[in-house]
């Protein structure tokens, strides 16, 4: 309650400010576009040289200069990549004069289309920025360097992305654990569709209705505290921000090479003024791509003669449709000279059906006195000394993803200096999937019957089989006899979230400074559900079912795996027969019941802010505080009594208060500084803080832990950045956090019992003690529009990014016994490179990115962690203006088939855990701006 009356005090407060201030001079207001007319510059700085005093242009190149001493001034304009221009202008002692700028780039160049407005605009956005951020943005008809949000981001400095079955989804800053990062569209902070994470998977999202993606790094007391990583702001267009009214189609195809399927996909943006104070924009894609991903994975892991060697063995081959579309819509309204009012809707869908056929080998029964024959890198099993077992099954799952927003919001600007900026919004996510059959699984048994399988494991990524000896019933479709059928009924993720906002303050003017006072408050309400109903089926009819009577053919290329199911074929054949399988009710009841959980997140936050500028030097300080309420709730199931169901509830509470300053100080017009300090948090995974247990895949049981803490840290950034008059950039920094409480899933052996659970091998998140985090980031961007024909054409973009973060975890679930690990997917070095060409109508771009290896999961030990190999991939694209209408472009994706490597240490060499390999994409399209 203290805390709410200090807030309420600091707001009331700053609204009489404002209301009881009277304007005692004049003002300047004025607009910067661009020459051609299009667009509002955003970010461009307009100085009044004899008062020191500068303001940034909004997202519609407006400004705005208030309680200004009459007389007679000069104005100048910058923007990175075009000529300063310098007005002069003559302010009355009341009322308001207006200077409207019209730039050009430099050497002609256009400032809002193509590679070099996108560069010119976000190193604009990123000097002029109150925090350490980099941002990227589309032109002015509508291009984004990437096809969805995700790997757009990859360009940046310290960004990075990790993959899923080669698509980027989650983002990871300055190499850190994605998790770490929160994500917002339009001010609203985005759930999680997903129902184990908190990170949102940015690939929902098409780049085509985005305008731009701002990373912040830093933090100032009016954002929310959750982050550690960066706070990933996503926007759409808005009418106000052009000139002219827009409307852009694209219609593309994409060809998968592994695949050797097209893929269609379409776009429509448009924006537009209805009348002087209102305007209306937005947009719809669609896109819908097949592709295929072979993939090997091994587990258990054991060494014999100094050799290691995998008691499980997976060969999986994917077929994968997916199909997104995403839409968005924003009115905006300007009521008076004061007031601008806005309503923003956005709505995703990512609909995923995946076939997966695989075939396991399970040598699990080889141990002690019973090892495989090993030969060098090879190893040799056989069914004459212990059973081998094979399993070939078939996945036929769909599931649909989708995430919708809503945020009504406007902004107030007296002329006394005094501002409110307000909102209300409501966002949810959801991952659903019903009526999945998931898999069907054959498996037939060899003992005794003469069978060899031989695994040469030369290459470590791709280790390979042969068959050998009495093979006739191994090749055998009728052997192998349906083991059971697992249905998911329905798998429903909700990620629900209301929030509502008030932001008052008041500027003030002492000669050539200026002192601005801003308080505000916050609510969020939050509730995350997952409901899980499993049926596990059992054949009951005549005769056997087996994999002869739903054969298909293989897709699979690095090595035979036949006999395969259908794709299709063993769905059609349960339902079709439903009446001769028997439900295993018991088995059935406990995994349901034991999945389900619902956890709900109340955040209250109130800051106080001050912001000091005086000529070159611009601070902001102050502090937030948060509170935040959880309610838990999961099952607890006695598998002996599955009439026991009893609902198992948990409350906590917690505060933190959280200070934070950003300096940002010019050195000279084109170099400054910047020095940022502030406390941040890290909420754990939602999933995680339910008190619920499963049966993971490795047989282990994996609970929730009610009790986790959240990260805590304290964090340090310091800059220095260069900006040149043709469109470039050069900056460096270093940083630095210091992390309480970071969080990671530790595997326990029993036996054991934890929440009232016995186990015998258990996965529990625990708090760790603490963790430090340090590195260093490099940029440079440049247009050579300097070099002769016709070379003028060529620009380079790099960055690179050096991150060391360590932390220790206790062994084996025992806090006294700690070991030193670097924090979960978190790489060492990763670097990112553009080298583009742009010279009349043609446009053409070649991009790199590397990541280095990170930790993804830990093992029982440190020689069976699961550490995810580095990843280099290089992507290309071509844009021909063929005229004022029409532009053809192609884009060439993962040029070089980058592959997916994760690995163990066992034996001190690295063993596969998985692999896969996706082929290349091209697209090709054409863009029509009417």
């Amino acid at each position: 309650m203290g805390s709410s009356r200090w807030l309420l005090g600091a707001a009331i407060g700053a609204i009489s400010l404002g209301a009881t201030g009277t304007a005692i001079a004049g003002e300047i207001e004025g607009n910067v576009i661009d020459a051609t007319g299009t667009a509002g510059l955003r970010a461009a700085q307009v100085r009044i040289e004899e008062l020191g005093r500068s303001a940034t242009t909004g997202g519609d190149g407006s400004f705005r200069f208030v309680d200004v001493p009459a007389g007679t001034y000069t104005l100048r304009a910058d923007y990175i990549g075009a000529a300063a221009q310098e007005l002069t202008v003559t302010v009355p002692a009341t009322g308001s004069t207006s200077a409207d700028f019209s730039l050009a780039g430099i050497d002609g160049q256009i400032l809002v289309l193509g590679q070099r407005a996108n560069l010119g605009s976000a190193l604009s956005r990123k000097r002029a920025a109150d925090t350490v951020s980099d941002v990227i943005t589309r032109d002015a008809i509508g291009q984004f360097p990437d096809q969805n949000v995700a790997e757009s981001l990859r360009r940046l400095p310290g960004v990075n992305v990790l993959n899923d079955q080669g698509e980027g989804r989650f983002v990871s800053v300055r190499g850190l654990d994605p998790e770490l990062n929160s994500t917002s569209l339009n001010g609203v902070r985005l759930p999680a569709p997903e129902s184990d994470v908190r990170s949102v998977a940015l690939d929902v999202i098409s780049s085509d209705i985005i305008e731009s993606i701002e990373v912040k790094k830093s933090l100032t007391p009016d954002m929310d505290a959750d982050t550690i990583g960066a706070s990933v702001e996503i926007e759409t267009t808005s009418a106000f921000d052009r000139e002219k009214a827009l409307l852009v189609a694209k219609i593309e195809g994409s060809y998968n090479e592994k695949a050797n399927e097209l893929s269609p996909k379409a776009s429509l943006d448009f924006a537009s003024r209805l009348g002087e104070n209102v305007g209306i924009s937005g947009g719809v894609s669609y896109y819908r791509r097949k592709f295929e991903t072979d993939n090997i994975e091994a587990d258990d892991w054991t060494e014999d003669a100094g050799t290691p060697y995998a008691q499980e063995l997976q060969y999986r081959d994917y077929d994968v449709e997916r199909e997104r579309i995403s839409a968005t819509l924003g009115l905006d309204f300007r009521v008076g000279d004061t007031t601008e009012l806005y309503a923003k809707g956005t709505w995703s869908q990512f609909d995923d059906q995946e076939y997966r056929r695989r075939t396991t080998f399970d040598f699990g029964d080889f141990e002690d006195d019973v090892l495989p024959t090993i030969d060098g890198s090879t190893a040799t099993f056989s069914s004459d000394t212990a059973e081998i077992t094979v399993e070939r099954d078939i996945k036929d799952r769909f599931e649909r993803q989708r995430i919708y927003s809503l945020v009504l919001g406007g902004e107030t600007k007296l002329d006394s200096g005094f501002f409110a900026e307000y909102s209300a919004s409501y966002a949810e996510a959801s991952e659903k999937e019903s009526g999945s059959i998931d898999p069907t699984e054959f498996r037939q048994k060899f003992d005794g019957d003469g069978l060899l399988i031989t695994v040469d494991n030369s290459d470590p990524r791709v280790p390979l089989y042969t068959a050998s000896g009495n093979t006739s019933g191994f090749f055998d479709p009728e052997g192998y006899a349906l083991k059971d059928i697992e249905r998911t009924a329905l798998s429903d993720s909700k990620d629900k979230e209301w929030a509502a906002r008030l932001d008052v303050g008041q500027e003030m003017f002492m000669g050539d400074a200026s002192l601005t006072l801003q308080a505000g408050a916050k609510g969020r309400w939050r509730k995350k559900s997952y409901n899980f109903d499993v049926e596990f089926y059992e054949w009951n009819g005549e005769g056997d079912y087996t994999l002869a009577d739903v054969l298909g053919f293989q897709t699979y290329d690095i090595i035979g795996i036949s006999p395969v199911a259908d794709f299709t074929a063993p769905t059609k054949f349960f339902y079709n027969n439903f009446d001769q399988f028997e439900l295993q009710e018991g088995d059935s009841i406990y995994d349901s019941a034991v999945a389900d959980y619902a956890v709900s997140e109340d955040i209250l936050a109130g800051y106080a802010m001050a912001t000091w500028d005086n000529g070159p030097l611009r601070a902001i300080g102050g502090v937030r505080y948060e509170h935040t309420k959880n309610e838990l709730s999961g099952n607890q199931v006695d598998e002996d009594d599955l009439d026991n169901i009893t609902l198992r509830a948990f409350e906590r509470d917690y505060g933190h208060w959280l200070p934070s300053l950003n300096i940002r100080y010019e050195m000279r017009p084109d170099m400054q500084v910047r020095l940022a300090g502030y406390r941040s948090i890290v909420r754990p995974k939602l999933s995680k803080l339910a008190p619920r247990f499963e049966i993971n895949e490795d047989d282990e049981v994996a609970f929730g832990n009610p009790d986790l803490k959240p990260y805590e840290a304290w964090n340090l950034d310091a800059s220095v950045e260069w900006y040149t008059s043709r469109t470039g950039g050069l900056s460096a920094a270093v940083f630095y956090k210091d992390i309480k409480n970071y969080i990671v899933d530790t595997a326990v052996d029993g036996p054991g019992e934890f929440l009232g659970i016995p186990y015998e091998e258990a996965e529990i998140p625990i708090n760790g003690p603490s963790a430090e985090v340090f590195g260093a980031e490099l940029s440079f961007s440049q247009s050579l529009s300097m070099l002769p024909a016709p070379f003028d054409g060529f620009l380079v973009q790099a960055n690179y990014t050096y991150t060391d973060a360590t932390g220790m975890v206790p062994v084996d679930g025992d806090i006294n016994d700690l070991r030193e690990i670097t924090l979960p997917s978190t790489s060492k070095h990763t670097l990112n490179g553009v080298l583009g060409y742009e010279k009349g109508p043609l446009s053409l771009r070649l991009s790199g990115t590397y990541r280095d290896k990170y930790l993804d999961e830990l093992g029982d030990e440190a020689a069976t962690d699961r550490y995810v190999d580095n990843h280099f991939q290089l992507d290309f694209s071509a844009k021909l203006q063929v005229n004022d209408l029409v532009q053809v472009f192609g884009e060439w994706v993962n040029i070089n088939n980058a592959k997916y490597f994760a690995y163990n240490n066992v034996g001190g060499q690295r063993n596969l855990y998985q692999y896969e390999e996706y082929d290349y994409t091209v697209k090709f399209g054409a863009r029509l701006v009417f």
